[in-house]
């Protein structure tokens, strides 16, 4: 029997996330393994009036690039990928990996490489958002490599992942508009503070949030979602950070990472696993020892970390952060190549604003 989940979540990122209009082109960008879902976002595009255009991605073929191709290979980007992304109305990318650990002995120089190469695309990406030219979400498809990575069982994993998408299954847009409204009322009280200073584990930071704009995530750009984001001043960072869960990027898991930062920039960095490929990323480019990205996660149905950053950056109770390039919506003037999250759990910590507690033990604490 077809799980009717899928087309539930299907029908939510089609016509909620992206809400696809009439005429509408839209790319959708998806893993072969992730099949039974695209399936059902392209019908639900095409009952919408879209025009579905789909790009299916073989497992192995990112690997292979890294690992056979020449340096003009490894930086080149197709034009059809430059039209999808620079001149669509939404774009959908589902993710569906069968081996989360595919490049976990790629060589980290041919990594940075290609992560550089794809800045333009980031670039372009970004700036259309935030202009409201191009609608874009991302989602997970359940796959026995992420079940696996979860310490779970592919029916436990499925359960996690559609419980987190629409934890009212019944009416899963009417359950995100409700977040919606209740994450409005904070990004309101934030709007026109300046300063922020974080405590917690190994943990004590500053940082400028003047000018800039707290987004309200609420499953229009992930699915799941839950989380209030901003860009910080790009040279306001001060302190240090040590993050409580394995951070990881382009699948190399990096384990006990420790940052300081003067005016901005990481000046230090340390990890207990994998210290090389930190180093070298954050090497990438001018930006990349940088931060565009401030957030805090307010998912409380996600309370595990399962090495999957599309849940695990909103664990209700941490903030995470992201080096690298930021979203212009935010304010963010950040560019790099790169945009890497990293998640500290913030249970036992506190977050003050302007000097007045907002937010202690996993929980807002201000009058909303």
């Amino acid at each position: 029997m077809a799980d009717q989940r899928i087309e539930k979540m299907a029908d939510l990122m089609v016509n909620y996330s992206v809400a696809v209009r009439p005429d509408e082109k839209v790319f959708i960008r998806a893993h072969t393994l992730a099949e039974p879902l695209v399936r059902e976002v392209n019908r639900k595009v095409l009952q919408a009036g879209g025009h579905p255009f789909t790009m299916m991605e073989i497992p192995g073929a990112e690997g292979d690039l890294v690992k056979y191709g020449s340096d003009a290979q490894i930086e080149h980007i197709p034009e059809p990928v430059n039209v999808l992304i620079g001149t669509y109305d939404c774009m959908i990318r589902i993710i569906a990996d069968d081996n989360t650990r595919a490049l976990s002995s790629a060589d980290s120089a041919k990594m940075t490489q290609w992560a550089k190469s794809r800045g333009p695309i980031m670039k372009t990406y970004m700036e259309r958002a935030a202009k409201g030219e191009l609608r874009w979400m991302v989602t997970a498809f359940p796959t026995n490599a992420y079940a696996q990575d979860a310490d779970m069982s592919l029916e436990e994993y499925e359960n996690f992942v559609y419980g987190a998408c629409m934890p009212d299954l019944n009416d899963p847009v009417g359950y995100w508009k409700r977040i919606s409204a209740k994450q409005e009322l904070l990004v309101k009280w934030l709007e026109g503070k300046k300063k922020v200073h974080l405590i917690g584990k190994d943990t004590d930071l500053r940082l400028s949030i003047e000018g800039r704009k707290f987004i309200n995530c609420d499953c229009h750009v992930n699915v799941p979602d839950g989380e209030i984001f901003t860009g910080p001043v790009e040279d306001s960072m001060e302190g240090h950070v040590t993050f409580s869960y394995p951070t990881i990027y382009n699948t190399r898991e990096v384990d006990g990472v420790h940052l300081e930062f003067k005016k901005g920039k990481v000046v230090k960095a340390s990890a207990e696993k994998n210290e090389d490929f930190l180093l070298k990323t954050l090497d990438t480019d001018e930006g990349s020892r940088f931060v565009g990205e401030f957030a805090i996660g307010t998912n409380e149905g996600i309370q595990k970390f399962t090495r999957q950053i599309l849940f695990d950056e909103k664990i209700g109770g941490s903030f995470h952060m992201a080096l690298g390039k930021g979203y212009p919506e935010s304010g963010s003037k950040a560019e790099s190549a790169i945009h890497w999250d990293m998640i500290c759990d913030l249970r036992d910590g506190q977050i003050l604003v302007d000097d007045v507690l907002f937010y202690e033990n996993g929980k807002f604490v201000v009058e909303e």
